[in-house]
């Protein structure tokens, strides 16, 4: 975490004297290899640094050998690298000083950077931490670069930040937000006593798991710390150790608060050993909390405990802070006078009398702990703050002015017991008070039970001075921030700082600076301008020395601490030999056509630089699992580009040339990929040159219209168009004189490449490019190339896509009431009478009308001159131009009378004459309008009114399972040119209609490409879903693609809806049937379901019933269609039905009502003779509360106001039902009449309040009688603050005489639960929480139990 830049930041004195000098902040992006790509190292150097001492930093600060890295611009086109031997300053180079300069650090002739000896401590980039920058100088204020005052904090200082081999010491990795941790670990290892005490502990393997042991994992970090030869090292096994998940790296939390806890858990831990009254013996005191009575000396008293003692900066209420430890000491023993109405009752008087109440120190720990209380709470804003006044401590601090002089149990004072098992670590002082938690549900405190122990109070004459040691700062605010730790080591009396990964030496004047405020006057708003970096926890070791131990010596280690030690080393030189290994490894994508699967593979091969070609290409072959499948010398690799799929060169004559060579040395990514390339046995490998181009040809076939698979043929961009087809033509054995070659560009642009000398880099060729010829002596050659058929075919490919379609699973409904066409053939006449009354799926009807439709198709092919369509040839590759076929042809179709035509129109006006006939029921428990049509199945000839082709008669329509092609062909000449009106939808329709004014389909109007194969998807119960893999031109309507799908469904377009389907399975309707599919790509997917689709001018309805008195007052009955025009009395009859059959509710028309549904809150009620769209606004996809009325409608008008109303009865602490009231006006004067008459009360008793938020406007009962705005001082309901201009408003209502029942503490903590419970379930009662702070844990089971219940 950085530390913020403050106004009194640490600043070392060998660079005091640059801070005058304009600066350069350079940003250096290490990109050599894949665990520093992430990383920026930041140098705030002098303007006048040269290059070559930009090099010394930098490569000082990374730990690599300097001249074996090189630094470049970033961000810029130039490659070219900084003179590493340049005696030139930074600004004369090109740097910009108050600017940031962004660099490159890039390989040197194809090799990483060489890393230096370990002994610099800098080997290792596992100890940086990646979640942030590494700052190097000193840090601008506010994130604003140039500014020569301000310094950053030690940790970040550019001459502190020394290596290893200068401090001695290591740092710790932060692993999110863990710099609390870090601080307080460092200085527990710091302290000699409790590391040597921790040494001495052995871990038995039997009785604990080692993973889960925090003894044990604290032992193996000290001794990291202690022995190890990286810069930093994780602490990711001692929070592991903890029970901690990655969440827990994210929290940031109180680091006294840590102390607290861990000490806890490590005496928990070292039960039944020595150590288990370590904590006590190094940092548990005791403290008398009393009351003396100031009239007879008698005292009452208790014994506390405590692990540390917080200190107030500033008192509650003063506006002046303390301004050094000794102050707050002297306060915090400060007794305080009972008097007045604070009397204490004294014992031996037998009344109040006035008396004192305070603390005493019995006993200072040997290491004393100082918190001092910088976050506090601030009742004016409601907000936490933290306090930034100086406060002083000093170096040395006597503690003997604060010990308390008198025996502990004199022959005045009541003898009392000892609680600090009660009370451990919370001193009862006023002062204090709010200091600790008082949640019982959560434990964060320390629970030691020390009764046993003999007290050991340090004798008055004893010497009581303690010495600084370690200082923990807090850089921030209340709402977060940074920790560190500034600490003395006790070996050479040198303070250190420990900024997690960093460690540097600072002296005893940067620890001054760390009092934070400033000198001036200690005011109420001094700190809002003081920095915000200061000490927060002290800790002092007593000066003994009879008990100041020293650190431990590698040579004095216990014989278990030498063995781990041992394994630690081994681990860590296995993983310095992976590290060597891994830098040295080339890591690249590798691909290759599987043959067996017949599909690109995708693999990541890794091979040392050293390996030769012939090695990697051997690599690669096991790794594609090809042992077996074809020979080793059938295997290449060669340099591939996969993003445009195209082969940049192969390496003839290579095989021995070393990978890092070939690669362009070790990198943490390539901008090229490997492919291995495979041949057959009886081929040759085609060499591929460096400048090459790569182009796939698509080989196009005019009479079968298909599109062949591509053929790769290699070209160079300065070879012209006749050379080019000279290419092409030996690569198809094609005719060049003939050949037509058309470049696509870029999506659907293609263009026609007719100019002989023009070059291939002229007319837009790159890498990877994609032609389609075509060579045959049709005349289609002389057509203008935009008219040609080829354009069409072309162009039909591009916008071809694959849609998947799911069919419905229950049978199609009866086509009785359809109107059929007059017979094409005896075949189509056989089928209707064979098929009638027959019950069959739509596969079964398919599959029956296969044959049928086949010999229909060969009677039309004996009779028309137009060649027919045939399959198109599959390609291997997975583009959206396989199988696609067209339309037969038919140059005089326009000549011919139409009869089918005709019959298409008579259909769908048919259709039109019986709406209701063709509405079919929706399922209850659906939102959907997945409806079935149970009625007699349709025969295999049913598709025959969907036959009609204006241009060439009955066209034979078959459903896919042979190939054959659908189309909807139906444009003649004569209507070319002609505007269909029904291209604009309806301004104010929620959908469009299938069918324009005249009644004619709208598919009628428009041929685009559509075609059919079978497909088959297994469900869950092992039967495969009846699907459809369609190739259609996304530019067709949704209604023509409809009407193209009727043969497949079974029904009419008008009776079966389109549901999109998207991620998760969620389903959509397409209902706007004149938009096309131009929003759909290849291989979505769509579901058909069958149901009343909708026409123009309809809006699907979803109708929910109101149940104003249910706990649940909002519930879906149906699906339905309401038209504009449509009265609401038209729509309740045409309800009734449906609501008996779907939902057993046999109403009356007289006994429900319609009304407007806001989310949950009910409004308007609609009247009967309201008219849909006129009186009504409606939308698609719209919803409507229907109430069952328990009486005959009384709202007869619009200027009528309905209201709900609901009684509070405060005396029996209950509300009853909701009673509708309708009011004729809006006065406030008709409402109490009228609540009067209902109720009984008197008028001017009766109050009234409207309900808040949303329906059913739940509040608590504890709550409603005082926080309703109770009897407004309103005329009318239509203002402010009520509002009530529309039905549906909530008014509670009460007799202002009855008095609120009085409930005992016990009724009311049970009406709250239940409250609680209630407005929980109902979820009406929505408040803001902000996100509350987690709780600090450490589990000693290894983790938090989980709730099975929990998500």
């Amino acid at each position: 975490m950085m530390v913020p830049s403050e106004e009194h930041q640490l600043v070392p004195k060998e660079i005091e004297s640059a801070a005058e000098e304009p600066r350069v902040l350079c940003i250096v992006h290490d990109i050599t290899s894949a665990k520093t790509v992430n990383e920026r190292l930041t140098l705030n150097l002098p303007a006048s640094t040269t290059v070559s001492k930009l090099y010394e930093d930098v490569a000082h600060n990374t730990g690599y050998v300097n001249g074996t890295f090189c630094l470049g611009w970033a961000n810029t086109g130039d490659q070219t690298p900084l003179a590493q031997a340049s005696e030139m300053s930074l600004v004369l180079s090109g740097f910009e000083a108050g600017k940031r300069n962004f660099l490159q650090l890039t390989d040197k002739d194809g090799e990483q950077p060489q890393i230096a000896s370990d002994e610099s401590g800098t080997a290792d980039s596992s100890g940086l931490d990646s979640s942030q920058d590494r700052f190097i100088g000193p840090l601008p204020r506010d994130g604003t670069v140039g500014c020569s005052s301000d310094y950053s904090s030690p940790s970040y200082s550019y001459s502190s930040i020394l290596n290893k081999s200068d401090t001695g010491y290591v740092g710790l990795v932060n692993q999110a937000m863990t710099c609390y941790l870090n601080s307080l670990l460092q200085t527990l290892f710091m302290t000699p006593e409790f590391r040597n005490a921790l040494y001495n502990w052995e871990f038995e393997d039997s009785e604990d798991d080692p993973v889960n042991s925090i003894p044990y994992q604290l032992q193996r970090l000290f001794v990291l710390l202690q022995t190890s030869k990286k810069r930093a090292i994780e602490t990711t096994d001692v929070t592991r150790s903890f029970g901690w998940d990655s969440s827990e790296a994210w929290q940031q939390h109180d680091v006294q608060e840590l102390c607290r806890v861990m000490f806890d858990a490590l005496e928990q831990k070292w039960k039944q050993t020595e150590q288990a009254d370590l904590i006590n013996q190094l940092y548990q005191g005791k403290l008398k909390d009393y009351v003396r009575c100031l009239e007879c000396g008698y005292e009452s008293w208790r014994i506390d405990t405590y692990l540390d003692i917080p200190l107030v900066i500033r008192p509650f209420g003063a506006s002046q802070v303390f301004g050094s430890v000794e102050e707050a000491l002297q306060a915090f023993i400060q007794p305080e006078t009972l008097d007045g109405p604070n009397q204490y009752f004294c014992e031996r008087c037998k009344k109040k009398c006035d008396a004192r109440k305070g603390l005493r120190f019995l006993h200072f720990p040997y290491l004393l702990t100082l918190q001092l209380k910088r976050f506090d709470f601030d009742y004016t804003t409601m907000h936490r703050i933290k306090l930034n006044d100086r406060m002083t401590f000093p170096e040395e601090l006597d503690m003997s002015p604060f010990i308390d002089v008198e025996d502990e149990k004199s022959p005045q004072t009541e003898s009392c017991t000892d609680s600090g098992a009660e009370n451990e670590g919370s001193c009862h002082s006023d002062q204090m008070s709010n200091d600790f938690s008082t949640d019982d549900a959560v434990d964060e405190g320390i629970c030691l039970d020390n009764t046993s122990s003999a007290e050991r109070a340090l004798k008055p004459k004893s010497s009581l001075t303690f010495e600084l040691f370690s200082v923990m700062v807090h850089s921030g605010s209340a709402a977060g921030g940074h920790y560190y730790a500034c600490i003395k080591s006790f070996s050479d009396s040198q303070w250190y700082s420990f900024n997690d990964q960093h460690v540097s030496k600072i002296t005893q004047d940067d620890i001054r600076k760390t009092y934070g405020g400033s000198s001036g006057s200690r005011g109420y708003y001094s700190s809002a301008f003081a920095s915000s970096t200061n000490a927060y926890m002290l800790m002092y070791r007593l000066k003994d020395p009879s008990r100041n131990a020293k650190f431990l010596e590698v040579e004095d280690f216990p014989e278990h601490i030498k063995r781990l030690m041992q394994r630690e080393k081994e681990s860590e030189e296995q993983e310095k030999r992976q590290r060597e290994i891994e830098r040295n490894t080339c890591k690249i994508k590798l691909f290759g056509m599987h043959p067996v699967k017949m599909m690109m593979v995708e693999n990541k091969l890794e091979v040392h630089k050293d390996k030769t070609l012939r090695e990697a290409t051997e690599m690669a072959y096991k790794l594609m699992d090809l042992d077996g499948l074809v020979p080793l010398d059938c295997c290449r690799l060669v340099k591939y580009d996969e993003f445009h799929e195209y082969l940049e060169r192969s390496y003839e004559g290579e095989e021995d040339m070393p990978m890092g060579l070939l690669l362009g040395g070790v990198k943490s990514s390539y901008m090229f990929d490997l492919l291995l390339e495979i041949r057959r046995p009886d081929q040759v490998f085609q060499p591929y040159k460096p400048g090459e181009v790569m182009v796939k040809v698509h080989v196009v076939d005019l009479k079968s219209e298909s599109i062949a698979a591509p053929v790769s043929v290699r070209a160079y961009l300065n070879q012209t168009i006749i050379e080019f087809k000279q290419l092409i033509a030996q690569a198809t054995g094609l005719c060049a004189e003939t050949m037509r070659v058309i470049l696509e560009r870029c999506y659907n642009d293609l263009r026609l490449l007719s100019v002989p000398n023009k070059t291939l880099k002229a007319e837009g060729f790159f890498r990877s490019n994609k032609v389609f010829v075509e060579s045959s002596d049709s005349t289609d050659h002389q057509a203008v190339f935009t008219d040609s058929v080829l354009w069409k075919l072309l162009d039909r490919h591009g916008n071809t896509i694959r849609l998947f379609v799911s069919l419905p699973e229950q049978s199609p409904g009866s086509l009785a009431n359809r109107t059929s066409c007059p017979k094409a053939s005896a075949d189509s006449e056989d089928s209707l009478d064979g098929a009638k009354g027959s019950r069959k799926s739509v596969e079964a009807i398919l599959e029956e009308s296969t044959e049928k439709l086949k010999n229909l198709s060969l009677q039309q092919q004996q009779q028309q001159q137009s060649s027919s369509t045939s399959d198109s040839q599959k390609s291997s590759e997975h583009s959206d131009f396989e199988l696609i076929e067209s339309p037969a042809q038919e140059p005089d179709a326009a000549s011919q009378p139409s009869q089918t035509e005709n019959c298409t129109r008579t259909a769908s006006d048919t259709e039109n004459q019986f709406p209701s006939e063709e509405r079919s029921d929706s399922d209850v428990n659906n939102d959907r309008s997945t409806s079935s049509v149970d009625s007699d199945i349709l025969s295999s000839s049913h598709s025959s009114d969907t036959l009609c082709n204006a241009d060439s008669g009955p066209l034979p329509l078959a459903n896919g399972l042979d190939s054959h092609s659908i189309t909807s062909s139906r444009r003649s000449k004569a209507h070319e040119g002609k505007k269909e009106t029904w291209d604009t939808a309806e301004e104010d329709s929620g959908t469009d209609s299938e069918y324009d004014e005249n009644g004619k389909s709208k598919a009628d109007a428009q041929y685009l490409y559509f075609k059919t194969e079978p497909y088959s998807q297994e469900d869950g119960s092992g039967e495969g879903q009846k699907c459809l893999l369609v190739h259609v031109d996304k530019r067709i309507t949704l209604a023509a693609f409809k009407q193209n799908l009727e043969p497949f469904v079974g029904v009419p377009s008008t009776q079966f809806k389109v549901f999109r389907v998207y991620a998760n399975n969620q389903e959509f309707e397409s209902v706007r049937l004149n938009e096309t599919l131009t929003s759909f790509s290849d291989d979505n997917k769509i579901t058909i379901r069958l149901g009343r689709a909708l026409k123009k001018g309809e809006y699907r309805v979803k109708v929910y019933q109101l149940l104003v008195n249910d706990p649940e007052p909002c519930k879906f009955l149906l699906d339905t269609v309401f038209a504009k025009g449509m009265t609401v009395r038209q729509s309740k009859e045409e309800l009734l039905p449906q609501l008996k059959d779907q939902c057993k509710l046999d109403l009356s028309i007289d006994r429900f009502r319609l009304r407007k549904k806001t989310w949950k809150n009910p409004g308007t009620v609609f009247l009967d003779y309201h008219i849909y769209e006129e009186d009504i606004n409606i939308s698609s996809n719209w919803e409507v509360f229907l109430e069952v009325l328990e009486e005959p409608e009384r709202m007869k008008s619009m200027s009528q106001l309905a209201v709900l109303t609901r009684r509070w009865c405060p005396a029996q602490m209950k509300l009853e039902a909701f009673r509708e009231v309708v009011l004729e006006s809006s006065s406030v004067e008709e409402l109490k009449e009228k609540l009067s008459e209902l109720s009984g009360i008197p008028l001017e008793n009766l109050e009234f309040a409207k309900g808040r938020g949303t329906f059913p406007c739940d509040i608590s009962l504890l709550e409603i009688h005082q926080d309703l705005d109770w009897n407004p001082k309103v005329s009318t309901l239509n203002v402010w603050p009520l509002y009530i201009c529309d039905d549906g408003a909530v008014i509670f209502y009460r007799d202002s005489t009855e008095e609120l029942i009085e409930l005992s503490e016990e009724e009311r903590n049970e009406l709250m639960k239940k409250e609680s419970s209630r407005l929980l379930k109902t979820g009406h009662r929505i408040s803001y929480s902000p996100r509350k702070e987690k709780a600090l844990k450490i589990y000693l089971d290894g983790g938090p139990t989980k709730d099975p219940g929990q998500d």
